[in-house]
């Protein structure tokens, strides 16, 4: 965002600069609602899972393995996330419902660990939000660092070869942490 000009912006997307300030009153209006929409995007995925049609593991499975694909295919939300840290999250509180949508992804974790616990699949001290940490970072990660990981250890990150041997990784890590002591 910040490098861009309404311009240069207007210009991408086909249209004209008097058009995105009617829309949008802002470049930073534009901003906010890509990053809505972005998030959006993804708590519309997660909630379209299913995963209380699933076994507690499985569904937990489900969820990390979906979030992987996600940021995967999507470096563009990983690029909107970590610009919005780098701006110190100036404009995420200023998305109407933002807050409440993105409740929704710590809620079906709390169910789904609850199912878990109840079932003797997974610890009961685990706390949704740090889960929901640990997914995304794990997740996330791979994709933020994929070009500076592959040159410094020679492994080519960018293959869908290592995306899906690492989200095996990932899956795992994630279910080793929830799982109940046997």
């Amino acid at each position: 965002m910040s490098g861009s000009r309404v311009d240069e912006i207007a210009e991408r997307t086909h249209t004209v600069k008097r058009m995105i300030y009617y829309y949008f009153g802002s470049k930073e209006g534009l901003y906010r609602a890509v990053l809505e929409n972005a998030y959006d995007h993804i708590r519309t995925i997660e909630s379209d899972l299913n995963l209380d049609s699933l076994a507690p593991q499985t569904a937990l499975r489900r969820l990390v393995t979906v979030t992987f694909d996600y940021h995967n295919k999507h470096p563009e939300f990983v690029r909107l996330v970590m610009n919005e840290n780098i701006l110190q999250g100036a404009h995420i509180g200023h998305l109407p419902n933002i807050k409440e949508r993105n409740r929704t992804v710590i809620a079906t974790l709390r169910k789904l660990i609850d199912r878990g616990v109840k079932a003797g699949s997974f610890r009961p001290d685990i706390d949704p939000i740090e889960l929901h940490m640990t997914i995304s970072a794990l997740c996330f990660y791979n994709v933020s660092n994929r070009y500076s990981f592959s040159t410094i250890f020679g492994r080519d990150m960018t293959s869908s070869k290592a995306a899906t041997a690492r989200r095996e990784v990932v899956a795992d890590i994630i279910d080793r942490w929830c799982k109940a002591d046997s």
